[in-house]
């Protein structure tokens, strides 16, 4: 099997079109775990396809995230009623949509946070994480009918990789990312003769990658729109990992500043708290949620340690870059471009009415930039819309189940890892996480089933509050 190596350095490049009209086209590579899984018997991450079922009704729907995040697209699958389960039609019905179909979550906790492996000059690190998602969904025992990849940074940087993996695997699998999702959805809210701003609040790496950017003007242009269009853009640096309680980004046991963190600080770019408009983020100091110090009466050390900061900061950082841009324009909707963020709704819509009334000298200097209908855009309900009718086309609904099942888990660190890759919490350390380089057969994490040991107690309790119908089958999993 030796020369399957050489074999994989010439397998994998095929051409792609790269715009609508197919006038052009660029170089696509694949890589290295894309053709072990194909190609390479011997590999850990051979997937045999050859072998999977024809018939493909009773699989489940496979869904991963890099972390619980994704659950908010899995409680949108849950909770959709928007079709008549008879005839397709979209009219609800008073049935859900997805009754009876059966669920695999993967949570990629072990290797999260996704958006920093592109700052980090780790992009190709980065698709073969999203790949090895799609093979843990897409092999024995855990073989899917669909792939949802409920995280847009995996999206943007991992789609092209598992579209062409699932293709060349004649199984017939379709993979659906949130992105397209998320774009559509964003402009189905807004008049074709309008014009407006659109914000993108995802994480760093998603904003990295031009995903959402590249894909709303794609789509205005397809879709006739005639106004002036500006897209806004705001990489939340750390927002998901205080959402899973990563604690490089948010420690809830510490009452001072930290060496370890790493999340937002102050300083004069956009991903930097400015101390000069303090009061406009109106951050909450109380119970810890600010480490700070002060020298001479002035904060000279801030560090983010609540959800809800995260939320204000990078929601008025995106605010605030639009209305230092002067051109006029209303925001008319925001994508909430990571699945983290909807946890933080309640939040990010304080802070909008806050905003409507802060004022500067007696004048209210966000409001001729706010639409009085601005909305935030989750793509979660618009994914789970587009996967009901793959279902439906291609005749693999689920119709013999009443109930819904769910099996989910969860990566961690793998029990063989010497101690010096691991943090003073047992999770991968940043250094080492960030480090690794591709194409490896020795495995760093491993995956293994939800359970009280591996699930912040925070994180179900957030759960159980946000994402009832998602609770109730991951309950019944820790129980």
């Amino acid at each position: 099997m030796k020369n399957n190596h050489l074999l994989i350095l010439l397998a994998g490049t095929i051409f792609l079109s790269c715009n609508p009209k197919g006038t052009q086209t660029e170089q696509y590579q694949s890589i290295p775990v894309a053709e072990k899984a194909i190609t390479d018997t011997s590999s850990v991450y051979y997937a045999n396809y050859a072998t999977y079922p024809k018939n493909l009704t009773q699989l489940p729907i496979g869904v991963f995230d890099s972390g619980t995040g994704g659950l908010t697209v899995l409680e949108a699958f849950l909770g959709l009623d928007l079709f008549n389960n008879t005839t397709g039609e979209e009219i609800a019905d008073g049935i859900p949509d997805f009754k009876g179909e059966n669920f695999t979550y993967l949570a990629d906790q072990a290797n999260m946070p996704y958006g920093n492996y592109s700052s980090e000059g780790k992009s190709d690190y980065l698709r073969e994480l999203v790949v090895k998602d799609a093979l843990f969904l897409t092999r024995e025992p855990n073989r899917s009918k669909i792939v949802v990849i409920a995280c847009n940074t995996a999206t943007a940087y991992g789609l092209n990789d598992i579209e062409n993996l699932l293709e060349r695997s004649k199984a017939g699998i379709k993979v659906v990312g949130v992105i397209n999702a998320g774009a559509n959805a964003s402009l189905d809210a807004i008049d074709k003769s309008d014009s407006g701003a659109i914000g993108v609040l995802a994480a760093v790496g998603t904003i990295a990658s031009g995903g959402y950017e590249k894909t709303i003007n794609k789509l205005i242009k397809e879709r006739g729109y005639k106004g002036n269009f500006v897209v806004v853009n705001q990489g939340g640096h750390g927002f998901a990992e205080a959402v899973d309680m990563v604690p490089d980004f948010i420690d809830k046991k510490s009452s001072k500043v930290r060496a370890n963190y790493r999340g937002p600080k102050i300083g004069t770019d956009s991903l930097s708290i400015k101390p000069e408009i303090l009061d406009r983020y109106n951050f909450q100091f109380g119970n810890g949620a600010m480490l700070f110090e002060k020298k001479d009466g002035k904060f000279s050390e801030l560090q983010l340690n609540s959800q809800g900061n995260y939320a204000r900061f990078h929601l008025l950082s995106l605010i605030e870059k639009h209305r230092e841009k002067g051109n006029g324009l209303m925001m008319k909707n925001i994508i909430l471009g990571c699945t983290h963020y909807p946890f933080l709704l309640d939040t990010l819509k304080k802070v909008v009415e806050e905003l409507r009334n802060y004022q500067q000298n007696g004048v209210k200097i966000y409001e001729n930039i706010l639409s009085e209908n601005m909305t935030f855009i989750d793509p979660s309900v618009y994914t789970a819309k587009e996967v009901y009718k793959i279902l439906k086309n291609t005749g693999i609904q689920n119709k013999d189940n009443q109930i819904s099942t769910l099996k989910a888990y969860i990566s961690v660190p793998a029990a063989t890892l010497a101690p010096e890759n691991l943090d003073q919490d047992g999770n991968l350390s940043y250094d080492f996480k960030y480090g690794r380089e591709t194409g490896s057969e020795k495995q760093s994490v491993e995956v293994v089933p939800f359970s009280g040991k591996n699930i912040n107690p925070f994180n179900l309790q957030r759960i159980k509050e946000r994402l009832p119908l998602s609770y109730m089958l991951i309950n019944n999993i820790l129980q």
